[in-house]
């Protein structure tokens, strides 16, 4: 049987337990070797700073990171594809991955020989922060390919030593009886797909918990909220962990929840992190909400200043000492709260904003609905109009029932996001479902 999850489990405990002064000597030296790189070798960042009239000597610390007066945001990266960012020679590109780029040219993160290995550190201590030890079978379900999601489970789970099962994407019925015949323990996967797992191991009369030595987890890729969190525990008898990273810095790995789940570590001796008002640019005060912005101290290949997540949260800690000093698991890299949503996922509804996760921290704590829903918004006559649909548990639910539920649900949604939306409970597995990739929570058909 593998080692609990609840057991403080590092990959490389010296780093994971700086002391404060000593993160902020490695950030120091770090940030200045960044800076010299890009304005010696990245084109795009020479440009900028021509552009803005600035100069090395101009940034001296990290104290002046803000007089850097731009961000760099995922249109730039677009505009400069495939090849603009890049700060060292091509042919010393090692690995590529790229975002879909559905909305546009897809977005690179380029990496190094050196930047691999850097990757495979900070996601083999985000794996291990997530219970994974050399005696688990580790299987990864995500894709295997241009995204980074697969690959970065591979390289991180690949250094703490454990047997892993690179099934990818898809083939549900494929993934559990994987689960079953080698004696898989953990698992890695898009967090709606670890629902959807259920269901298919649910339609093979296999019992999860009783079936499949399962118990760890480690999700990522979508926003999710507590009462997702809940459903995933109680559905695996598993501990579920948050892991964060995005292709631009490097992929899975950037960030991580601990056992204590109040919030997610951030690697500092990789990254820098500011919290900015998302309308205005500027920076926010100390454990205020907003944007979250990176600024890379280890890429060689592509290192970014400043970047735009479009991530919202907010540092738990932002001065490094108190609550971010040393966790309760005892690691001593600051955290930042649960991805509340993207800036571009916030939805305007008749002049009022808001977050599809606000809607689904509400319907999942209902015990008779399934996790499955959409939010489906279109207009009629200039008036805009939401209907939330959510599978119900039981296919036999009586009418009045699926009336009193929805009544009740449309009352409480309303209180929480100032609307009125239309709730439908519709039939199990009536739901559009997706295998490979990120659920489409919402549908948007006002711009059709």
């Amino acid at each position: 049987m593998s080692d609990s999850p609840s057991r403080d489990v590092y990959f490389n405990k010296k780093m994971e337990t700086l002391q404060r002064n000593e993160i902020a000597e490695i950030q120091r030296k770090q940030f200045r070797s960044t800076l010299i790189r890009c304005l010696s070798s990245s084109r795009f960042y020479i440009k900028e700073f021509k552009k803005m009239g600035l100069r090395l000597e101009d940034i001296q610390t990290i104290e002046d990171l803000q007089k850097i007066g731009f961000f760099t945001t995922k249109e730039d990266l677009r505009l400069n594809y495939p090849y603009g960012m890049l700060a060292v020679p091509t042919e010393q590109v090692a690995e590529l991955h790229a975002t879909s780029g559905t909305t546009g040219s897809p977005t690179l993160g380029l990496h190094t020989r050196k930047d691999l290995e850097d990757w495979a550190e900070i996601s083999a201590r985000s794996l291990s922060m997530s219970g994974l030890t050399p005696s688990d079978v580790f299987q990864i379900t995500p894709s295997f390919g241009l995204f980074s999601g697969g690959f970065g489970f591979y390289h991180g789970a690949r250094q703490v030593g454990c047997t892993i099962v690179p099934s990818g994407a898809g083939y549900s019925q494929r993934q559990i009886k994987l689960m079953m015949d080698l004696g898989t323990t953990m698992i890695a996967a898009i967090v709606s797909y670890s629902l959807r797992l259920a269901e298919v191991a649910s339609d093979m009369g296999v019992d999860l918990k009783k079936d499949t030595r399962v118990r760890k987890g480690v999700f990522g890729s979508e926003m999710w909220t507590r009462e997702t969190k809940r459903r995933i525990s109680s559905i695996w008898d598993m501990d579920p962990f948050d892991i964060y990273g995005f292709t631009e810095l490097y992929g899975p790995g950037v960030g991580n929840d601990c056992k204590v789940h109040d919030g997610l570590h951030i690697w500092e001796d990789f990254f820098l992190v500011e919290v900015i008002d998302p309308k205005t640019g500027e920076n926010v005060g100390p454990e205020e909400e907003g944007e979250l912005v990176f600024t890379t101290l280890q890429k060689e290949a592509m290192p970014l200043l400043r970047y735009r997540s479009r991530d919202i949260s907010k540092m738990l800690d932002s001065k490094g000492g108190g609550r971010g000093s040393c966790c309760e698991c005892g690691r001593t890299h600051r955290r930042f709260g649960e991805i509340r949503g993207r800036t571009d996922d916030m939805v305007k509804i008749s002049g009022v904003n808001f977050w599809p996760s606000q809607v689904e921290e509400i319907v999942l704590r209902e015990e008779e609905l399934g996790p499955e829903y959409r939010i489906v918004i279109s207009r009629v006559k200039s008036v805009d109009r939401v209907l939330i649909e959510v599978e119900s548990k039981d296919k036999n639910m009586p009418e009045l029932k699926r009336s009193e539920l929805a009544k009740r649900l449309e009352k409480e949604i309303r209180n929480h996001v100032l609307f009125s939306p239309q709730v439908a409970i519709v039939e199990p597995n009536s739901l559009p479902r997706v295998e490979v990739g990120k659920a489409r929570r919402v549908i948007d058909e006002r711009n059709k």
